[in-house]
């Protein structure tokens, strides 16, 4: 029997239950789960019986990032990650992030242990984010010469002010729950994250979803103004960076290959 990576449960509340489920991984987002997420969403999407949604993670962590030994080994899994027709539209990488704020129901995620890079990325599409006290979060990818390209950036504007955004993406520091909590990054630290994700749910439940819908559509319009153009600048900035030499010297520095300044 093979087991799902990414399951889905809804329960009579209308509560959808959706688990990252790659434990021995930490969650690391491989192909098979980039595209499992997708689908999910899409599923949501389609389910007018589901109000809200939980995310978690199984196992040690919520998601600790891109799975790169399972991603890069074939350059064939840079396309299916980056293509898009144009632009401003969402390629898969960024769909896993942006798609949850595109649903019409509210998105609480449940952080605990590593929720770094690509999983950072994920639980910034969401709408709340409550985390356990052991949660370290951080955006990753200046440790590998390049910006943070997976769609969060909506929700990292939503959620902190300007220094703190380029601070933790320039850095690309692992903070502590605690941390976040302060800056804004998260909602909540709880010693018992799911419980209390579980009682937001049905306090959300008992409220109209048509007046939930519109609330999030209205302030996620204001706060982070034109997804399609931000879409369009991580994407289109990130290309100019993978073309330049900095990007090569920071992978071989963080490999611990070579020594050399950046030019």
């Amino acid at each position: 029997m093979t087991t799902q990576i990414v399951t889905l449960h809804t329960d009579t509340d209308g509560i959808a239950h959706v688990k990252l489920n790659r434990p021995e991984k930490h969650n690391a987002l491989n192909m098979e789960m980039f595209f499992a997420i997708d689908k999910v969403i899409r599923q949501i999407k389609k389910d007018p019986a589901i109000r809200v949604v939980i995310l978690s993670g199984e196992g040690p962590s919520f998601c600790s990032g891109l799975d790169v030994q399972g991603v890069l080994t074939k350059p064939a899994n840079a396309l299916k990650l980056l293509w898009k027709w144009l632009p401003g539209n969402a390629n898969l990488a960024q769909r896993v992030s942006i798609g949850w704020r595109r649903l019409n129901v509210p998105v609480i995620a449940v952080l605990h242990g590593n929720c770094w890079g690509g999983g950072m990325q994920i639980a910034l599409g969401s709408d709340y984010r409550i985390a356990s006290p052991d949660c370290q979060l951080a955006i990753m990818e200046a440790r590998w010469g390049l910006i943070p390209d997976m769609g969060g950036t909506p929700g990292l504007l939503a959620c902190v002010s300007g220094d703190h955004a380029m601070r933790l993406a320039m850095t690309a520091e692992s903070i502590s729950a605690q941390q976040a909590e302060k800056i804004g990054l998260i909602s909540q630290v709880s010693n018992t994250p799911l419980d209390d994700a579980q009682a937001m749910a049905k306090q959300l439940v008992a409220r109209s979803p048509d007046t939930n819908g519109v609330i999030k559509r209205v302030y996620h319009g204001l706060w982070a103004g034109n997804e399609r153009r931000i879409l369009a600048k991580e994407t289109l900035n990130q290309i100019k960076i993978l073309f330049g030499k900095n990007q090569r010297i920071a992978v071989k520095r963080e490999l611990g290959k070579t020594d050399i300044p950046f030019q």
